[in-house]
């Protein structure tokens, strides 16, 4: 299973712990539900071992960002989303995509130190936060003092997915765990659209086969994002993401098993895999997503 869900975990640094809870007054009526045509045929909630299950199958953003500076691809403000795009997303639905859109765009900035546009994301995803009720995990002024500080990028994410989690297990309980699928949605398909434009401007084998890789997690999405297609709503995602999962099927991916060896990592002995793994794409499917996923992308931008 390929371990390269590109930006993920950035999701979670829009989030950070706090002790009070500003936003608890809020009407919590506002929440994504399936319309009450269909409430007979309700799926039941996903597991939290079903959802956990694909997050450990995802690599944390840091992984993909350094690819991106180590390959001294420089930073480029044309490729997140504009903030002005906000306005369009005036659903729970809508709102929870754009959460993990910015959250994306957010984390692409925190790996770049550019500072100077953070805040007026921060804004924009506390905006959204609150419109989907989890404001009360977001504390903007811790969040505002970390992602300021390039120093404290590590601190930043180890608080943020703490309150990720928090977040999840909020959602779970109030039986609205879609909601965390289609932030995940909205973050996969930023990233992917982050790496796709960058694989087509520098054409670097690296950043291709982290194209090529999303043909696994595209698979362990779909699934989930099913669950709930008697939504509308989630119909016509699902709708988007299969024109690109069916490009995706001219990619082929082989792994070779290796014997793992033991590692030393800050005092303590881990397990490192040593699977090979080789993805086959032609120029012209490659080609064929990088141009799916602009249209899709700006299309949920859109509204």
């Amino acid at each position: 299973m390929a371990r390269r869900f590109i930006f993920f975990i950035v999701v979670v640094l829009m989030f950070s712990s706090c002790n009070s809870c500003q936003n608890s007054g809020k009407n919590v009526g506002d929440t994504f539900v399936i319309p009450d045509s269909l409430k007979e045929d309700n799926p039941v909630p996903i597991s939290a071992a079903v959802i956990d299950d694909m997050i450990q199958n995802i690599a944390s953003p840091i992984e993909t960002a350094a690819v991106l500076k180590g390959l001294k691809i420089p930073f480029d403000k044309d490729l997140i989303a504009n903030t002005d795009y906000s306005e369009n997303f005036n659903t729970n639905f809508a709102k929870a995509l754009g959460l993990g859109i910015y959250g994306c765009d957010l984390g692409y900035l925190n790996m770049y130190g550019k500072t100077s546009l953070v805040i007026d994301y921060i804004s924009t995803i506390r905006s959204l936060a609150d419109g989907i009720q989890v404001g009360q995990f977001f504390d903007f002024s811790t969040l505002k003092r970390l992602a300021t500080n390039n120093e404290n990028i590590d601190s930043l994410v180890l608080i943020s997915q703490q309150s990720m989690s928090r977040i999840d297990t909020y959602l779970r309980e109030n039986n609205r765990s879609n909601l965390s699928l289609v932030i995940v949605a909205g973050v996969w398909v930023e990233g992917l659209y982050i790496s796709s434009v960058v694989t087509q401007d520098a054409n670097n084998k690296r950043m291709r086969d982290i194209i090529g890789e999303q043909k696994e997690i595209l698979n362990l999405m779909m699934p989930l994002l099913n669950h709930y297609k008697k939504d509308p709503n989630m119909a016509k995602l699902i709708k988007n993401f299969e024109e690109i999962k069916i490009l995706y099927n001219d990619v082929k991916i082989t792994s070779e098993n290796a014997e793992p060896t033991t590692i030393e990592v800050n005092g303590e002995l881990q397990i490192k895999q040593n699977d090979v793994q080789t993805i086959v794409m032609s120029d012209e499917t490659l080609q064929k997503i990088i141009e799916k996923v602009k249209e899709i992308r700006i299309k949920l931008l859109k509204g």
